[in-house]
């Protein structure tokens, strides 16, 4: 009998729903400061996921979900740069 493999799961930070990790972006926070998007979810840091859409963004810039996941203050300007990376596929 084969092993079943587990894949990971993350939680979006806009939508709140559970969703294999490779479906969703990673947002990292790296030692430095900067953040950025992650689509290969590589890069070292403090990570938070969302949904490749739009609206997940959204949500979690007006609850401010992504700021507490971070650990870190989001300027508006920055979050706009996020939204043009995620539109571009990064």
């Amino acid at each position: 009998m084969q092993k079943v493999k587990k894949l990971p799961q993350r939680q979006c930070v806009g939508c709140r729903e559970r969703k294999e990790k490779r479906e969703l972006i990673r947002v990292v926070r790296s030692p430095e400061g900067g953040i950025s998007l992650d689509f290969k979810g590589k890069k070292p840091g403090r990570g938070a996921y969302l949904c490749p859409d739009l609206e997940c963004l959204k949500r979690a810039r007006k609850s401010r979900a992504l700021e507490r996941a971070l650990e870190t203050a989001i300027t508006p300007e920055l979050y706009d740069e996020l939204e043009r990376e995620m539109v571009s596929g990064g």
